[in-house]
């Protein structure tokens, strides 16, 4: 049987109908490889079923010669050198679509969170320190009512469009390739350049890929054209954000806060955002509820069965070969 391996833990289904197919090897113990470990373990695998901390380069490949396809157990990809994979005839996947509402839902929270300042608030109760209501304590910021930026308008993007409709928001969002006409006026958004949507909005939220091209799109320029009451919200990747510019923005009271899920160089970030109050800190967990990722799994477990088990085109093609 061909040589399937799965380099992080999921869940005992996608083990299952992986082996009907294949010889599996998987990471149930969810170990943390390092590099050499990583690379031992994929040599003789035809097919990988990947998880976004995997760096999938030259190096990778190299290890990995009878590689055909790999699947990437997230809907981004900036963790795989897809040209690389291209060169050499490699399949890659994603798992889009089963995430969309999940993070939507998540967006959501992020930005109500910082906008009404629940973290700091529970932090206040935690160490002890409430001890009588004040009229003026902690005051925040009506999301009802208030305009919402969203740079990236993709599938998830929508999504949120939908729920702030749901809230009375106005609704702008800016992108390469503006939408057409009926799903503007369905979702009640409008396109608008980044520069007017900076200054307008009072939340700006990012739903992008991460891309050399995205790379700091939100940096010192950006943040001094945001509102001085305004939130930032950031449920795409690390590294769209310049963290440093923002760490500064945020302690300026350039902006109001931020509500933020994703980093430059994850797992570690800048331990500055931790002296912050005015900061939502989770750790890269926008889609992590238990149906979307039991969908997810099994999502890049069928593009490894399509590709090499039925000799068919992969489901959820990030490149084609």
């Amino acid at each position: 049987m061909r040589k399937v391996v799965v380099t992080r833990e999921v869940f005992k289904e996608t083990i299952d109908f992986l082996r009907i197919h294949f010889d599996v090897t998987s990471n149930q113990d969810d170990r943390s490889y390092s590099r050499d470990e990583l690379l031992s373990i994929v040599s003789e695998a035809e097919g990988i079923q990947t998880a976004g901390s995997d760096q999938v380069n030259d190096e990778f490949l190299d290890a990995a010669p009878q590689v055909k396809i790999i699947a990437n157990t997230a809907v981004g990809y900036n963790n795989i050198d897809v040209q690389a994979c291209l060169r050499r005839g490699v399949v890659v996947t994603n798992t889009p679509g089963v995430l969309d509402e999940c993070v939507a839902d998540y967006a959501l929270g992020l930005m109500i969170s910082a906008c009404r300042r629940i973290g700091e608030g529970e932090r206040y109760l935690r160490s002890g320190q409430w001890k009588a209501f004040y009229f003026k304590q902690m005051l925040g910021l009506d999301i009802h009512g208030a305009t919402l930026g969203l740079i990236g308008f993709g599938r998830i993007g929508q999504a949120i469009a939908r729920r702030a409709n749901g809230f009375g928001m106005r609704v702008l969002y800016h992108t390469r390739s503006r939408v057409c006409e009926a799903l503007e006026n369905d979702l009640h958004a409008t396109h608008v350049d980044k520069s007017q949507l900076l200054e307008e909005s009072d939340v700006v939220m990012l739903i992008l890929p991460y891309t050399k091209d995205t790379h700091h799109i939100i940096g010192e320029r950006e943040l001094s054209q945001m509102k001085s009451r305004s939130v930032l919200v950031n449920i795409a990747r690390g590294g769209i954000v310049d963290d440093a510019a923002l760490i500064k923005a945020l302690r300026d009271k350039t902006i109001f806060a931020a509500g933020l899920d994703v980093y430059e160089g994850e797992p570690q970030l800048n331990p500055e955002f931790l002296e912050l109050e005015n900061v939502v800190l989770s750790p890269h967990i926008g889609s992590a509820s238990e149906p979307t990722r039991r969908a997810m799994a099994m999502t890049a477990a069928k593009n490894l069965v399509a590709v090499l088990a039925n000799n068919e085109a992969p489901i959820n093609p990030v490149n084609s070969t």
